[in-house]
């Protein structure tokens, strides 16, 4: 059956800073949910909180109607998460940090074979181009076992070839194959560069003054203040 993730009313403040008034949507597996705001709006705020590594001040997040704390999620592996800033050790190898994410041989053989792949597999991950890097960071995190996944920013600052190379990868971990009883992923993505975003996802939403819209359109986009 396919899992749907609730987030109802979320809040969070720093300080006497508010900077979540009251956030709440809803992605089930099978659908990409784009989330954008200005800079400052808590966008990987509001990922950090519901990965579980910030808290809220006020939260509730269900998982097909069932109540989950968020220190629940990481021990339970329903999201995957990745994180604005690059995360692998700079002196391994492409092909050695495979395995330290994915111990099966099967999985391994899942990354190994994407496309481009190979001919950086034999590489240090401090030489990789930034959309190198980041694909094969997308690639080790969405191929763990989780029916959610959140991305921080996936297309910032990388080359167009590899922008497009992971909207394809984006779209196919949401389909539904004739193996499959369900769809892979859940995903929640931010990104500024709203173009690439909007050309994958199925709905979007705008984080407006802590609140969150939303959004069908550029035009509404444009409304909202998230463009001129």
């Amino acid at each position: 059956m396919k899992k749907v993730l609730q987030l109802r009313h979320v809040q969070k403040r720093f300080g006497k800073k508010e900077v979540l008034k009251n956030v709440s949507f809803n992605v089930a597996q099978g659908e990409i949910l784009s989330v954008f705001g200005r800079n400052g709006s808590g966008k990987s705020t509001l990922l950090k909180i519901l990965f579980g590594t910030l808290k809220a001040t006020k939260i509730h997040l269900e998982i097909n109607g069932k109540h989950i704390p968020p220190k629940k999620v990481i021990p339970n592996q329903l999201i995957g998460y990745l994180p604005q800033d690059n995360f692998l050790p700079r002196h391994l190898k492409v092909r050695d940090v495979i395995p330290l994410f994915h111990p099966d041989g099967d999985d391994q053989d899942l990354i190994f074979r994407a496309p481009f792949v190979e001919r950086i597999a034999t590489r240090k991950i401090g030489t990789l181009s930034l959309g190198e890097l980041r694909y094969f960071e997308l690639l080790l995190v969405a191929h763990l076992n989780h029916p959610f996944l959140l991305l921080d920013e996936p297309f910032s600052m990388i080359e167009p070839l590899y922008k497009e190379v992971i909207k394809e990868f984006l779209l196919s971990l949401t389909e539904t194959s004739s193996a499959q009883v369900s769809p892979k992923k859940g995903i929640l993505l931010t990104d500024h560069y709203y173009r690439d975003v909007l050309d994958i996802s199925d709905r979007n939403l705008v984080l407006v003054d802590g609140v969150s819209q939303t959004a069908t359109s550029v035009e509404d986009l444009k409304r909202m203040g998230y463009l001129k």
